[in-house]
């Protein structure tokens, strides 16, 4: 049960850090529908990065700005040129997932995929707290990026609620118009939430291919960036709340690759539905409960 537990906490890491980006877009009034995308270019340059620097934290801050770079693609269309948010995002997806195949067919001089593979970062129990009973193993025996994504929400929560800046951010993705009368340009609060919710997204893409496979492959993100987008909603845009939606999702997926290891005679096609059908399922009993900030997708 305990490594069941665990190995969910670490399927959810990429979909909480893609929420945590995602609120801070829809937040400041930007639907964050290029999550998939932004996701992507990060799993991309963080393998891209630590392959050629050798070094995981170089491929770290490569994913990071990876996501940014998406991000900022999406930020000026949909801020600056007012284009639709949807079809940006979706837009995003496409072009990244196009952007990153081809970026890899290029590394390997072949005309086809080649094969980067770095080593995997693995888990970092931290003396003392890892022998806590319960809580040790599943907590405090993670890998470096799950402690990372932690951090993130802790601090991204208090920013939000606790600070001026957060203050602004949310009043952007409510009311610009009384932002924008408190002497503050709505504007580039928009464009900064947006870019730092794609670095933070980009992140999540390095879990994928760094953490937990050490190497890159077409569409790794496989929709995940599509179920962190459902977790923010579902957790009402609170990075605690939305984190807590995507252990949900990760405890299906990891219970999803434990059926298949039973032998069961059932598709794993079907089986690999199974978080998207809980996604769609929560999401169609929240209906109209789930208050989106009120000027979101609105331009200004």
């Amino acid at each position: 049960m305990m490594e069941y537990l665990a190995a969910a906490i670490r399927i959810a890491t990429p979909l909480a850090f893609a929420a945590l980006g995602g609120i801070l877009s829809e937040r400041a009034g930007v639907f964050a529908v290029g999550l998939e995308g932004m996701m992507l270019m990060g799993a991309f340059a963080a393998i891209v990065g630590t392959w050629f620097a050798g070094s995981e934290v170089a491929g770290i801050c490569l994913a990071f700005v990876g996501g940014t770079f998406a991000a900022t693609i999406v930020a000026i269309v949909t801020i600056r040129y007012r284009a639709d948010n949807m079809v940006t995002g979706l837009t995003s997806n496409i072009l990244a997932l196009g952007l990153t195949t081809y970026m890899m067919r290029i590394l390997s001089g072949a005309g086809s995929a080649g094969a980067i593979r770095v080593e995997a970062l693995q888990a970092w129990p931290i003396p003392g707290l890892s022998q806590i009973p319960v809580a040790g193993p599943l907590i405090f025996s993670q890998p470096p990026l799950t402690y990372l994504a932690m951090i993130i929400c802790a601090v991204l929560a208090f920013v939000l609620y606790r600070t001026q800046a957060g203050l602004m951010l949310r009043a952007t993705g409510e009311n610009p118009e009384a932002v924008f009368a408190a002497g503050i340009d709505p504007m580039r609060i928009r464009m900064l939430g947006v870019i730092l919710g794609g670095g933070i997204a980009g992140l999540g893409g390095a879990v994928l291919s760094l953490q937990q496979v050490g190497t890159f492959t077409d569409g790794m993100t496989g929709g995940r960036g599509y179920l962190a987008l459902a977790s923010l909603i579902v957790g009402r845009w609170n990075p605690f709340g939305a984190v807590a939606a995507c252990l949900v999702f990760g405890a299906a997926e990891a219970f999803e690759l434990r059926l298949q290891g039973f032998g069961i005679p059932i598709s794993s096609y079907l089986v690999q539905m199974v978080p998207y059908l809980i996604a769609i399922a929560v999401l169609s009993g929240l209906g109209r409960s789930s208050k989106l900030p009120a000027a979101i997708g609105t331009p200004l």
